[in-house]
């Protein structure tokens, strides 16, 4: 199986094909999709997208780490991340 990542362009390429929209049109669709997304995400709301899965802001609290290479201890900031959880459905085809 070869590892690819699809991109933006790929996307738009998508949208372009089967429906017929402009290149042009097809890239500032994705863009805003995109835009969208991640003013959610700034906003710590999560997004719901049926039948595909959750985006959700979680809160890491601050904690003691090391730095594997010296073994010095040092502080780990509080930070916010994205997790995502995936449907049943997304789940169901991603494990037959």
């Amino acid at each position: 199986m070869k590892n690819s990542n699809l991109t933006r362009k790929d996307l738009a390429k998508a949208i372009h094909e089967k429906l017929g929209f402009s290149k042009q049109s097809s890239s500032e669709l994705v863009d805003r999709v995109f835009d969208s997304l991640k003013d959610h995400l700034l906003r710590e709301e999560s997004i719901k997208l049926v039948q595909f899965g959750t985006f959700n802001i979680r809160q890491k609290n601050s904690r003691v780490g090391r730095n594997p290479r010296t073994g010095d201890t040092m502080e780990i900031c509080r930070r916010s991340m994205v997790s995502f959880k995936p449907s049943k459905g997304l789940r169901g085809k991603l494990n037959c």
